[in-house]
């Protein structure tokens, strides 16, 4: 079997993935910022992160992997002036929230979730370094890093200093002596946030959170980071800016050895925008699509490219997944062993994420298991198995997904009038039972051992 390979946002090439420690890979992804409910862009990197942290894990004895959860912010202080909540109430209620979100989509938690503001000191410590390296300076009560100090920065992005200048989240400020340069530590009024500093009471910069915590919780360097393609710029650039300089270092991969970015998500091929009407909250989905149907969806093509959601993609993963299902419904009777992953739809994956491969392959299996004999029957059942925990799918029972019932009185009863109608060849009122049934959601699948009756 290959080794795996990732392609690697640093150096722009698929590359064979090598630890920095075989017996302990640690990477970490950018969480949410938690004042409001997450959307489907959102969930694509927990997803996608979630299925490399599986393969890894199935690769290697010990993977940790952490991911954080922001909560200080403007945009969470701005929630709590707009509702009159406190922000710990807002942050804490999003956070469980989006949590379970994600648990309904088959992700982990984290081996590690660190929250921002349970790692103050740590930023206060990293702003003061990179300030006696000279790579930061204090004004006006803010602490900004200065970007010309650092040369190898872009490098991540491959923008020219003319893009970093355009692109910097931050508008340019009279106090900043260069127009890239980035807030690691702002002053807080007294009815916001804030903690008491070297230069002040006030709050930490959004980029500096991810780079304190990775150092804390996995060390530097560590393996592989990473998040949505719209974090490479500038947060990301800055990550490494921050944690390199601190330390003294200019190769850019002395903080992470490896950087994965999953593609941007559109809806109906347009920009998510809440003007448009087009934003996507996986917390309104879930109630009309099973979580599986949103996490298939979300893998259906390669993760570094963009993905278009639409009701036809949902619908379409929908029919994949039933297809699946009334694959290991119908050998049910076939007992599955330890088998492993069917090497096909292994070295897919293996190859930087390839879930679509990965996909096709396993319903060429489950195509391929209806014919097979006894022995090839349980070893393809067993390795369709597999994958699906691998990928996370088929985790349900299939009579229950496929909507089959029993113990329905009076749907019971109807099915054997049904039968009855058919034996004296009375098809009117049978085909007049099968609507009835219809119009409650209810239909009739006639096989050889018999009529069933699932949910629609």
């Amino acid at each position: 079997m290959p080794p795996l390979a990732l392609y690697n946002s640093l150096t722009r090439k698929k590359e064979a993935f090598e630890p920095i420690d075989p017996a302990h890979v640690r990477l970490y992804a950018c969480g949410p910022t938690v004042y409001s409910y997450a959307h489907i862009g959102n969930a694509r990197m927990a997803v996608v992160f979630d299925l490399l942290v599986r393969l890894l894990k199935g690769q290697y004895g010990k993977v940790t992997y952490a991911s954080n959860i922001t909560d200080v912010d403007d945009k969470i202080i701005a929630a709590a002036a707009e509702s009159g909540e406190p922000i710990e109430v807002i942050t804490r209620r999003y956070a469980r929230i989006y949590n379970e979100d994600m648990a309904a989509l088959g992700v982990h938690m984290p081996d590690i979730q660190p929250w921002a503001t349970g790692h103050i000191q740590e930023m206060i410590h990293l702003a003061g370094s990179l300030i006696d390296r000279g790579h930061a300076y204090v004004a006006e009560g803010h602490v900004m890093f200065h970007v010309p100090s650092f040369p190898a920065y872009g490098g991540l992005s491959g923008r020219s200093r003319e893009d970093q200048v355009a692109g910097a989240r931050i508008e340019v400020a009279p106090y900043k002596r260069d127009p890239a340069d980035f807030v690691l530590w702002k002053p807080s009024s007294e009815d916001q946030p804030g903690w008491d500093s070297p230069w002040g009471f006030g709050r930490p910069g959004w980029h500096i959170e991810c780079s304190a915590m990775a150092e804390r919780h996995l060390g530097l360097p560590f393996d592989i980071h990473g998040g949505g393609a719209d974090l490479k710029f500038p947060h990301h650039e800055n990550e490494i800016a921050q944690s390199c300089c601190a330390h003294g270092r200019s190769d850019l991969n002395f903080f992470a050895r490896v950087w994965v970015h999953n593609g941007f998500v559109t809806v109906d091929g347009e920009k998510m925008s809440k003007s448009l009407g087009n934003f996507t909250l996986v917390h309104d989905l879930l109630p009309r699509w099973p979580g599986e149907v949103l996490r298939l969806a979300l893998l259906s093509g390669h993760y570094r490219q963009p993905l278009d959601w639409t009701d036809s993609l949902l619908n379409q993963s929908r029919a994949i997944l039933d297809g699946l299902y009334r694959t290991l419904y119908a050998i049910d009777d076939v007992e599955a062993d330890d088998t492993g992953v069917a090497p096909d739809v292994l070295r897919s994956l293996l190859d930087d994420l390839n879930t679509a491969a990965a996909l096709t392959f396993m319903q060429s299996h489950s195509r391929a298991v209806l014919s097979a004999n006894g022995a090839d029957k349980r070893r393809i059942k067993s390795e369709l198995l597999a994958a699906g925990r691998l990928i996370g799918i088929l985790q349900a029972d299939p009579a229950q997904w496929l909507g089959y019932g029993s113990g329905n009185v009076q749907v019971d009863k109807l099915l054997s009038e049904r039968d009855e109608a058919r034996r004296s060849r009375n098809f009117k009122r049978a085909d007049d039972i099968r609507d009835q049934l219809l119009a409650q959601g209810i239909a009739i699948e006639d096989t050889p051992n018999g009529a069933k009756w699932r949910k629609i």
